[in-house]
């Protein structure tokens, strides 16, 4: 079956710089969009960033352009998430989600399969 598995969370500070990764395995990896999504608690699952199959097409929520920047090796069938210049507000449980052929959406509705998360706590 699909495994997604996140790892790199931790506790940093405001300004420091964490890279996130999910390896995923039972899908053919290079048919996916990949969806990073974040959730804190008693709020919703929000997007973060998202990058199609072929690692050409990339998008991100307003809150973190410029700071994130999502990217996705088909060769190791790992997908990455390095966020640069971390606020208090990006705390949360952040995690990675598959689309097959997907177009890169913000739902997580639309995303079939979902990793078990990494937490991130940033310190001000």
């Amino acid at each position: 079956q699909v495994q997604l598995i996140e790892s790199g969370g931790g506790l940093v500070q405001a300004g420091d710089s964490l890279r996130l990764s999910c390896t995923a395995s039972g899908l053919t990896f290079s048919k996916y969009t990949m969806g990073w999504f974040r959730q804190s608690p008693g709020k919703e699952r929000r997007f973060v960033a998202g990058i199609n199959w072929g690692g050409r097409k990339t998008n991100y929520a307003d809150s973190v352009k410029g700071r994130f920047t999502v990217s996705r090796d088909n060769a190791k069938n790992q997908v990455y998430l390095q966020m640069n210049n971390l606020k208090p507000e990006d705390t949360a449980t952040y995690y990675c989600a598959a689309d097959q052929w997907g177009a890169g959406s913000y739902r997580s509705i639309d995303y079939e399969s979902w990793g078990q998360g990494t937490q991130v706590t940033v310190s001000s």
